[in-house]
């Protein structure tokens, strides 16, 4: 039996993603998520760490969210780990990836406006716009009801 390699990343673009083609000629979008994760001690002490993701995204999904795609968005990462190899000054380093699989945009900074000409009061509001990038389509996500759909 084969092993499983997913990894699910839910957290902030830390800058702009960086958009490149590969000698193929394949986009390839570089994306620094951010998570942020808090804790208080046995003293009561809180202690906060934020951990840093490095996502590539290939081919058309790339080029997709290489439009809309900024700073401070939250997005949702589904994907797998690839770690590579280099050398640098005569050492061997190692780089572990995200591979991204699909990516989701599920806030935006306040104010911002997203591509299908929605607005989001504020990354925190609860129902904002999902956008998604699946398959290289956009789309409204079906975890985001609208308003008139909520029984109360």
């Amino acid at each position: 039996m084969d092993g499983v390699n997913k990894v699910f990343v839910l957290g902030n673009l830390g800058a702009d993603p960086e958009l490149r083609m590969n000698p193929g000629g394949q986009a390839v979008l570089k994306l620094r998520v951010a998570t942020n994760e808090s804790w208080i001690d046995k003293e009561k002490v809180k202690h906060e760490r934020v951990e840093w993701h490095r996502v590539t995204v290939f081919g058309r999904r790339a080029e997709g969210l290489a439009k809309f795609v900024r700073k401070g968005m939250r997005v949702f990462v589904e994907g797998r780990n690839q770690t590579s190899t280099f050398d640098k000054d005569g050492q061997k380093h190692y780089s572990t990836d995200v591979i991204a699989d699909q990516v989701l945009v599920t806030g935006t900074p306040r104010g911002a406006e997203v591509s299908v000409g929605e607005t989001n009061p504020g990354a925190d509001a609860p129902f904002a716009p999902h956008l998604s990038m699946s398959n290289g389509s956009f789309g409204r996500s079906p975890a985001a009801p609208a308003a008139t759909d909520i029984p109360f």
